[in-house]
């Protein structure tokens, strides 16, 4: 079972908080405060004017009271049944989004070890994909502030209940662009395992409104945020370079061990 401590759940989501509401100098910062970070601080690869813009991409959140809005809100509702089961505990260790502990079920999926040690390029590059993923969601979550589905209500949730749940946009995801992105880079790297690895990052995407902190169509805007990222990363010779240098990695990576579910 993967141990994910409290703190480390709040400091994971004070980073991407921070990431997506573009705190500017904060974000690295945030990066190195999650416990499961790299001791460098992580920058992404993009520099502002090239993120992809989620305004123009994503559009707007479905509008209040729409048919769209009211699949959303039942989802919510629905899926309050599952605390308690390994879904849930699935959802509360996919809060993770630096480091080993974060790629562990990935490379589950993978069938290599990803860790620091292991892969450090590939490990590396990860963590440099969630500041550029996770900032690819910030215009349209400042620009639509759609209040998050836990606000208003006293449902379970499975993250503590903090301030930033009613001053972080829910739309899109930035947490299921990472994951997203992570699944498309690494189906690339390891196409014969395509399949799994898509798999669980859609999973990892789903593990937010499982969670009860976004909406189903959250997580869809989040995922066409993270094609589009990755899409835009493919043209940085840094991101290119790193990519190569981590195939190699992993070809050459131990089996991925202690797969059990958490």
């Amino acid at each position: 079972m993967i141990d994910i401590s409290a703190t480390a759940r709040r400091r994971a989501l004070l980073a991407l908080a921070l990431i997506a509401t573009g705190a500017g100098g904060a974000l690295s910062a945030a990066a190195q405060m999650v416990g499961s970070a790299p001791t460098s601080r992580p920058t992404g690869y993009l520099s502002a004017n090239q993120i992809p813009d989620s305004v123009s991409i994503v559009g707007p959140p479905p509008a209040t009271g729409s048919l769209a809005d009211q699949a959303d809100r039942e989802a919510y509702d629905r899926t309050r049944a599952l605390d308690g089961t390994p879904r849930w505990r699935q959802a509360k260790a996919d809060v993770e989004l630096f480091g080993p502990i974060a790629h562990r079920s990935f490379a589950c999926a993978i069938g290599r070890t990803i860790t620091p040690a292991a892969t450090p390029t590939l490990s590396r590059l990860l963590d440099r994909v969630v500041i550029d993923a996770g900032t690819s969601t910030a215009a349209a979550k400042e620009r639509y502030s759609r209040v998050r589905p836990a606000v208003g209500n006293d449902k379970p949730i499975c993250v503590a209940r903090e301030a930033w749940l009613k001053t972080n946009g829910s739309f899109p995801s930035g947490h299921a662009a990472a994951g997203w992105a992570w699944g498309l880079i690494l189906a690339e790297l390891a196409p014969e395992r395509a399949s799994a690895v898509t798999l669980r990052a859609r999973e990892f995407g789903d593990s937010r409104f499982i969670c009860g902190v976004h909406f189903p169509t959250d997580v869809e805007a989040g995922r066409i945020m993270g094609a589009a990222t990755v899409a835009r990363l493919h043209a940085e010779p840094a991101f290119a370079s790193d990519l190569a240098a981590a195939k190699a990695e992993l070809a050459g990576a131990p089996a991925a061990t202690d797969c059990a579910a958490p």
